[in-house]
């Protein structure tokens, strides 16, 4: 399966994209990806000097750019935004750093034509990491 480049669905770039390589794609219902921690995000200097980490907060962002992917891939929302509204039930069990790589999967539970919501998590070495539910909004982009 030719699966797109995360850059060629989602307005972020570097240094706000947490999505290296969707793995499987079905539009408007589910994405899978990946996101390679090279250790060189400058978040990691500053969190923790010392000890790396990955902030849960964006774990919980790169969830959700997963989840604006299968959004925007489906027709009835190409050229649209969706943005963040909530996010519910964020756990995070496991801490990533530098090296690791996060499997991220969400899943769309609910579409309408202005908003909708969805669950997501990430993994790292086949141990959950991060889990949550995402609310988002669907608006037109700035002109």
């Amino acid at each position: 399966m030719n699966l797109p480049l995360p850059t060629d669905i989602l307005p972020h770039r570097a240094p706000f994209i947490f999505v290296d390589e969707l793995t499987a794609l079905e539009a408007g219902h589910s994405a899978r990806g990946l996101w390679h921690l090279s250790g060189e995000e400058q978040f990691f200097e500053g969190h923790f000097p010392g000890r790396p980490t990955l902030p849960g907060v964006l774990m919980c962002e790169a969830i959700a750019q997963l989840g604006a992917i299968a959004v925007l891939t489906d027709e009835r929302y190409a050229g649209k935004l969706p943005l963040f509204g909530g996010l519910d039930k964020a756990r995070f069990r496991r801490q990533a750093g530098p090296g690791d790589t996060l499997e991220l999967q969400v899943e769309m539970t609910r579409l309408s034509a202005r908003a909708g919501k969805g669950n997501g998590r990430a993994v790292v070495d086949g141990r959950l990491a991060c889990e949550c539910d995402l609310m988002f909004v669907i608006v037109d982009p700035a002109k």
